[in-house]
């Protein structure tokens, strides 16, 4: 999730599209707060790690 937030950041910086760019932005804050909950120990969606 985190790298297609980062894949959609930069389709979006460089074509100006800024709701690419929001989507892009909206994808790495959730894929690193489930990131960070799977690495501290609890269980994401059923499971202890969080890939």
């Amino acid at each position: 999730m985190i790298v297609l937030g980062v894949i959609l950041l930069i389709i979006g910086f460089l074509t100006g599209i800024s709701i690419i760019w929001t989507i892009g932005v909206i994808l790495v804050v959730i894929g690193l707060v489930l990131w960070v909950l799977g690495a501290v120990g609890h269980a994401v969606g059923g499971r202890r790690h969080y890939w």
